[in-house]
């Protein structure tokens, strides 16, 4: 039961670790810009601390600073520099400049776990402020296979009588399965001078953030532990824990969209991403992939192996097979986009068409409009973009190009294979092709004359 503090009124501000070296990623982006979900992990994070209302946050890096500070930048985070790192409480005091005359509660978090939701973060922050006000508050997890984690000897009330690292564990404490996740919550207040008391005398001669745990109990003040399922705090330090990270958050993504009144045909083939919206009795079919940006209405149908990216499709609209939609595609209520067709920066209007193998950029259709097979708007010049404006009801024939800037009227009719370089009227039809010749006989001639050189040779 919490007391009169209410932890979220109280000023928060979280300290993300970020200065492992990232070795085993063999990558040259730095470990936390790594995506989940179209999302670098370290931004999932801040997401979830903003979600708090956190006033303050500061990721300590190690190197790459200059990569964080861009991925950061007008998100009123401070990048601070751990160098040489020498253990997590090393690390999180490099944050103390930046955090100089804060006073409230701290989070601290790690930039490499970046599952760990705002619901388990502020489950830490009520437990700080319970009645028994203890010092830190510290995540575990149970995992099937402790490994070589940190070791957490709690009682039945989740009071920790010892935090000890594996290394430095004896027999007995190795066999407690209560593993420390590393991150903690605790104040300002509490932190900074604790931290100042960490020594390095173990087994690896670094300073651990667990120890401001005892610490705080040779001064007579307890520290309490609380559980998250380890799925929440997988760490990420090669490309196939990433993977593996990714995997959970879509198993969880798909199963909330499912929950949500979306229909997954295949749920292991659809791949979500960190801002994807669904509506009602939408229906994905195998094999589609949402990028960042996109919102689905409801009744939509996305058939199988299309790839959406910074697109909104209206109601009852239809997608696909094999469609793309890329950043500013826009379709509207009831329309189709067929198989092999690609749309970017492009509206589709109410009802419109374009079923068949056609590439339709920087484009304004109106409602009700017809694109046939192949037509594709010539956008770009080789220097600029411009716009082609297709009108309502407007059909346009199979195989056309539409060379931008240009403006079909409504209900005209473009004939098929046209190249179309001026406006066309309302109501006309416009065609922009070669005569057709045929001249009767000519093809058995020049077989025959063709045979004949061959034999000769």
């Amino acid at each position: 039961m919490a007391n009169d503090t209410d932890p979220l009124a109280a000023p928060l501000a979280a300290v993300i670790l970020a200065a492992g070296k990232g070795t085993r990623m063999k990558s040259d982006l730095h470990k936390v810009l790594h995506p989940i979900a179209g999302r670098p992990m370290l931004l999932h994070l801040l997401a979830s601390v903003g979600a708090l209302g956190a006033k303050r946050q500061v990721v300590v890096v190690g190197s790459g600073r200059e990569q964080v500070e861009k991925a950061v930048a007008g998100s009123g985070t401070t990048v601070a520099v751990q160098e040489p790192q020498l253990g997590t409480a090393h690390a999180v005091r490099q944050a103390e400049a930046a955090l100089a005359g804060f006073e409230g509660d701290v989070l601290i978090l790690y930039g490499d776990v970046p599952l760990v939701t705002a619901t388990t973060m502020r489950r830490m922050l009520d437990r700080l402020h319970d009645d028994d006000a203890p010092a830190c508050v510290v995540l575990g997890f149970r995992p099937a296979d402790p490994l070589a984690y940190g070791r957490i000897v709690a009682d039945e009330n989740g009071r920790i009588a010892k935090m000890v690292e594996y290394k430095d564990a004896t027999t007995a404490e190795r066999a407690v399965d209560l593993c420390n996740s590393g991150l903690m919550a605790t104040r300002a207040a509490d932190l900074w001078p604790l931290l100042a008391r960490v020594g390095n005398d173990n087994a690896a001669g670094e300073y651990y953030l667990p120890d401001v745990v005892m610490l705080a109990a040779e001064d007579g003040r307890a520290s309490a532990v609380i559980e998250a399922e380890p799925w929440e705090v997988a760490g990420v330090n090669s490309r196939a824990e990433l993977a593996a990270v990714e995997l959970e958050w879509q198993r969880r993504a798909r199963a909330a969209a499912m929950a949500d009144g979306v229909s997954l045909i295949a749920p292991e083939t659809v791949w979500l991403s960190h801002d994807t919206r669904l509506g009602r009795d939408v229906i994905i079919e195998p094999n589609v992939v949402f990028g960042p940006g996109v919102t689905i209405a409801d009744g939509v149908t996305i058939r199988a192996f299309s790839h959406v990216e910074g697109a909104r499709v209206a109601n009852g609209a239809i997608v696909g097979p094999y469609a793309r939609l890329r950043p500013g595609a826009e379709v509207g209520e009831g329309a189709h986009v067929g198989n092999f067709v690609e749309m970017k920066k492009a509206k589709l209007g109410r009802g419109a068409k374009a079923n068949h193998l056609a590439y339709l950029g920087d484009a304004e259709i109106g409602p009700g409009a017809n694109i046939g097979a192949g037509t594709i708007t010539c956008n770009y010049d080789g220097f600029g973009k411009y716009l082609t404006k297709i009108g309502e009801g407007a059909f346009i024939g199979s195989n056309s190009a539409l060379v931008a800037p240009v403006t079909i009227g409504d209900g005209a009719i473009v004939a098929a294979g046209s190249v179309i370089t001026e406006d066309v009227g309302a109501d006309a039809l416009a065609l922009g092709r070669g005569r057709q010749e045929a001249r009767a006989g000519w093809a058995g001639k020049f077989r025959d004359k063709m045979r004949a050189k061959k034999c000769g040779a």
